[in-house]
């Protein structure tokens, strides 16, 4: 990317309106220190995560509606950059905050219930310690309140 490009008008995405990048976006602080980054086996196993993760909610019949009209290409770098923000593996989160990328989309708590159940296969995958995986999820699940549909 280089200097003065917007961070939602990357090669290969479909263009989104404009809105200001911040890392608070990423709706969690990150951990501290590197144990994390490294439990998740850095920011290659990072990508391999949220592959694996987007590709299986696509695919699945619970939830894969929902991801069924979105840019794959765009969700997977900003998922990407949220998971290696959060686990202070060298990433900034150039996204939007969670409550505006995840309006009108309808997701409800069951969903939510299968998204982390798909989170947690890949998880395992990449052979990340349930310990590590469980501390994660607790960052993350605060995010709830802004994605489910009110």
């Amino acid at each position: 990317m280089g200097p003065g490009t917007p961070p939602y008008a990357r090669p290969g995405e479909e263009s989104v309106d404009p809105y200001v990048a911040d890392n608070r976006n990423a709706g969690a602080s990150p951990f501290d220190g590197e144990g994390m980054a490294k439990a998740f086996h850095g920011q290659d196993g990072i990508r391999r995560i949220v592959d694996t993760m987007v590709e299986a909610s696509s695919a699945d019949p619970v939830i894969g509606e929902i991801f069924a009209n979105h840019d794959k290409i765009r969700l997977k770098r900003t998922i990407f950059e949220q998971f290696c923000y959060i686990l202070n593996a060298g990433c900034s989160y150039t996204g939007r905050d969670m409550a505006a990328s995840h309006k009108d989309l309808g997701i409800q708590k069951a969903d939510m219930n299968r998204l982390v159940e798909v989170l947690q296969r890949a998880m395992t995958t990449e052979g990340v310690a349930f310990q590590a995986q469980n501390r994660f999820l607790s960052k993350l699940a605060p995010m709830r309140r802004d994605v489910l549909q009110k």
